[in-house]
């Protein structure tokens, strides 16, 4: 991008930077409120002793206007069951600890073994590595039995976020039986460390008024209902929020003290990890064995769907979310060659013929290019913009499971 191109970073600059680039923005911006997009990009320029400081750029930003999270909220959850474990400060529990379900109500499901993990046992730890890496429904499940819907909400608002945490992923169960959570044990052997009755709401979490879109969807994969699909029992977790989580959690030291959880520097460092580790650099589960699993696989911004490797000093930080036709990625991204960092959130819906559960999203024609070209415009941007102090990102390197 020639300097004598550069739109000014004023109120307008997202727009004016997409706009250098028509072939690939043009029909993003004509159709910016019909494909819901929004879009956050965060500058972060370092001091001489590498202190960060944030700058925001916005486009068609609305916190109020609602989108489907997917398994964007999966993140939250595994920040809430970390402060839990250190909450409950009980000796010789951890995240590492055996974590068991029992079935104690109605579309429960009991765990008592998972052979994905190294020593053929569930744990949070886990949970949260098969979450972060390829952002496993049933893992995020099984962190939300044991936090509690009532909980969770609460932790949630307390620090400041506004969220509707209200039910599991990729099963299909009614309010009441969301509001009801399997009874919990942690194990060490035959010893029980800590355990945890069926949580249970009283009565449903949900917005103001009632939430629909679209104008049509599908009941049981083949009756078509002419009316707008409801979202109003599902969760919610605005970009915003998404963005400023994030960026509390990679950098808490310069968080507002209500903003940030119970966590230790190694609950950090495992977070971090995890969030930025590729399937084919982990043995546990074997994603690296499995030729389902490539680097982009979560991975939306910059590369899309592209199913080759991605350079080995472009690492990401992120967690991802698609599901009924809105894709979203909140992510920090970091260039530890080029000292490049910035962070970059952004939901589309391109669910174009209003008709939900019908399978038909343009999700390979739409969506994961315009994932791949906005991450590829700022950050080509971000390769020619002036700093006065290079950004030190060792606190972002790390050694993987595996080699690549």
């Amino acid at each position: 991008m020639a300097c004598s191109s550069r739109p000014e970073e004023d109120e307008n600059f997202l727009e004016n930077l997409m706009k250098t680039q028509p072939e690939n923005f043009g029909q993003i911006l004509a159709n910016k409120d019909s494909l819901e997009i929004q879009i956050i990009y965060t500058q972060i320029n370092r001091d001489a002793n590498n202190v960060p400081s944030f700058r925001q750029f916005r486009f068609n930003v609305d916190s109020l206007r609602y989108f489907y999270p997917a398994s964007t909220v999966k993140l939250p959850l595994c920040v809430l069951a970390l402060d839990k474990i250190n909450s409950l400060n009980i000796s010789g529990l951890d995240k590492y600890t055996t974590m068991l379900h029992d079935s104690v109500y109605a579309g429960q499901i009991s765990v008592l073994r998972d052979t994905t993990s190294e020593n053929g046992m569930p744990s949070v730890a886990h949970y949260i590595r098969k979450i972060l890496i390829t952002s496993d429904n049933d893992a995020y499940n099984r962190l939300y039995e044991f936090l509690g819907q009532k909980d969770a909400n609460a932790k949630m608002h307390e620090h400041g976020y506004h969220v509707r945490l209200l039910h599991r992923l990729e099963r299909f169960l009614r309010p009441d039986q969301n509001r009801h959570t399997e009874a919990v044990r942690f194990v060490k052997g035959d010893k029980i460390l800590f355990e945890q009755p069926m949580l249970f709401k009283s009565d449903s979490i949900r917005p103001p008024s009632r939430i629909f879109r679209g104008k049509a969807f599908y009941k049981d994969d083949t009756v078509l209902v002419n009316t707008p699909f409801e979202f109003t029992y599902k969760n919610f977790y605005s970009l915003t929020d998404q963005r400023t989580f994030l960026q509390n959690l990679l950098f808490p030291e310069y968080a507002p003290a209500n903003q940030t959880f119970n966590l230790t520097e190694s609950d950090y460092r495992f977070i971090y990890q995890y969030m930025s580790q590729l399937p084919t650099e982990t043995s546990w589960p074997p994603y690296a064995s499995d030729t389902a699993y490539y680097d982009a696989y979560c991975k939306f911004f910059m590369y899309g769907q592209d199913k080759n490797p991605i350079p080995k000093n472009i690492r990401i930080f992120n967690k991802v979310g698609d599901a009924y036709g809105y894709l979203i990625d909140n992510a920090y991204v970091v260039d530890v060659e080029n000292k490049v960092e910035f962070m970059l959130a952004a939901v589309i819906n391109v669910n174009t013929d209003g008709i939900y559960n019908d399978g038909v999203y343009a999700y390979d024609s739409v969506g994961f290019p315009f994932f791949r070209n906005l991450g590829n415009l700022i950050y080509q941007y971000e390769l020619t913009r002036d700093r006065k102090h290079a950004p030190d990102l060792s606190k972002f390197v790390f050694t993987y499971d595996r080699p690549r």
